[in-house]
């Protein structure tokens, strides 16, 4: 692989569970009862406006104008106060070899914060991308086909490493490598083409390998 493209919560941030934790909050605020698991299954990786549009069929009504505003704000102060790298992240990074880049779902601004508040910030520095700017959202390839030819590299000369099925997905439909980062358990719904690592470590030595991993084998 010539180049990398790494997603960013959940893969480069420890930023998952304290986002989901905001909404699980925030949800129940407004009379719905949802556990961060259970938040974690049905919106890791997915689209905000997706998010709401669930939520508001589960409440049976509409959520205020203010609730999106309100969520960010709130995560922001979560990150803030608790937001850590992933372990073994900033090694990665620092060991990758070749053109590497942030691609996220994220507004522009969380993924900055986020980088920024776990000392990440450094490596990527006008190397960011964001579904917002592009107008293309997980799984659909637009964001990862973007970045690459941003990078000046061909779709099958980049790696992706993502921990989310959207993301994973979209690795797959772009032509890229996808290293699924998967600490927690496998998704049974990854394909069986994608290389599945659970740390980040592990990747130091297998971007640019282009090295598979027997599905049947116990996962690194």
């Amino acid at each position: 692989m010539k180049a990398t493209i790494f997603d960013c919560d959940g893969t480069l941030v420890d930023s998952e569970v304290l986002a989901n934790e905001v909404l699980v909050e925030m949800v129940a605020e407004h009379g719905l009862s949802l556990s961060v698991d259970a938040a974690l299954a049905q919106f890791r990786g997915g689209k905000m406006a997706e998010i709401v549009d669930q939520i508001e069929v589960w409440l049976g009504r509409s959520l205020p104008d203010s609730f999106v505003p309100d969520v960010r704000e709130r995560t922001a102060d979560a990150f803030r106060a608790r937001l850590k790298p992933v372990d073994g992240a900033i090694d990665l990074v620092r060991s990758t070899t070749g053109p590497f880049c942030v691609a996220s779902s994220g507004p522009p601004e969380k993924i900055r914060l986020s980088l920024s508040l776990t000392g990440l910030m450094p490596f990527f520095e006008g190397r960011i991308f964001s579904s917002y700017e592009i107008g293309s959202w997980k799984p659909d390839p637009g964001l990862f086909l973007h970045a690459a030819r941003a990078m000046g590299v061909e779709p099958q000369e980049c790696a992706v490493v993502e921990d989310s099925l959207p993301g994973i997905q979209a690795g797959v439909a772009a032509g890229m490598k996808v290293f699924a980062f998967q600490p927690y358990g496998v998704d049974p719904k990854i394909p069986p083409e994608v290389v599945i690592v659970k740390q980040l470590s592990d990747l130091q030595s297998m971007i640019g390998a282009g090295q598979a991993v027997d599905r049947d084998q116990p996962r690194i």
